[in-house]
């Protein structure tokens, strides 16, 4: 069963220390939130776990499957079964989406063919327009449309974890509810070990309409102040973070 460890994780940006020893374990078919306010960790703990090159790893350890990720560029990182779904999709100009999935399954010796017709697949189960996927990579798309994009590509690769900063931010409604209940089927589909596991940074609860929460992790002051059920979610939507640090 595949599991990504963090272990006492700890990284800075331009000196300053964000991250202070981030401890957490998501396997396998489970989803683990991590919730907190503005400032407290939540991107720089993507940015870093994808290999982002502005932050500095100060100390502890991130493994999957027993691989650290921290001694790997992102692109091994990707290889080795990570996949992050970006708060701000980039656009690529030039490029179209199925020139990227199927390159990404040559190198990891899939047949090509069978990405095209999953990756058309993909985009009918959470109504992503078919015209899209001839167009540059997120090149002219709103931000709800480069959010269904980046699941389609989820859908596609079949990533061990998946990493979502804010996937639910700029969704509507039927946006969220397409894309959050199409990641927790991914959670499901498919022997045990081979289910998607999903670490979601998100600021809100709605997204667990669709997708839900196996742990619910408070980050504050870069470290992992509380952790809990699904209700924990629920109690922060009327409580809000505290002075907790």
């Amino acid at each position: 069963m595949s599991t990504l460890e963090i272990r006492d994780l700890r990284a800075e940006v331009a000196g300053r220390e964000i991250l202070k020893g981030v401890d957490l374990t998501v396997s396998a078919g489970e989803v683990h939130a991590v919730m907190g306010p503005n400032g407290a960790g939540k991107s720089t703990l993507s940015g870093v776990l994808a290999g982002h090159p502005s932050y500095t790893v100060t100390g502890g350890t991130a493994t999957l499957d027993g691989v650290d990720l921290l001694a790997l560029p992102a692109w091994e990182r990707a290889r080795a079964g990570l996949f992050l779904a970006m708060q701000y999709p980039v656009e690529v100009p030039g490029v179209r989406l199925e020139e990227v999935l199927v390159e990404a399954a040559t190198a990891a010796g899939r047949d090509p063919a069978e990405v095209r017709a999953r990756i058309a697949q993909e985009a009918r189960r959470i109504g992503f327009e078919p015209r899209f996927l001839d167009r540059p990579l997120n090149v002219d798309l709103s931000g709800g449309e480069k959010k269904r994009n980046e699941t389609v590509q989820l859908g596609t690769v079949r990533p061990r974890i998946a990493i979502l900063d804010e996937i639910d931010s700029g969704l509507d409604i039927d946006a969220l509810r397409d894309v959050s209940r199409r990641i927790e089927e991914l959670t499901a589909d498919g022997p045990p070990d081979e289910r998607l596991g999903v670490l979601a940074i998100t600021h809100y609860r709605r997204l667990f309409t669709e997708l839900r929460p196996d742990r619910v992790h408070v980050l504050l002051g870069g470290r992992i102040a509380r952790s809990g059920g699904p209700e924990l979610a629920e109690e922060l939507e009327v409580s809000g973070y505290g002075e907790r640090d």
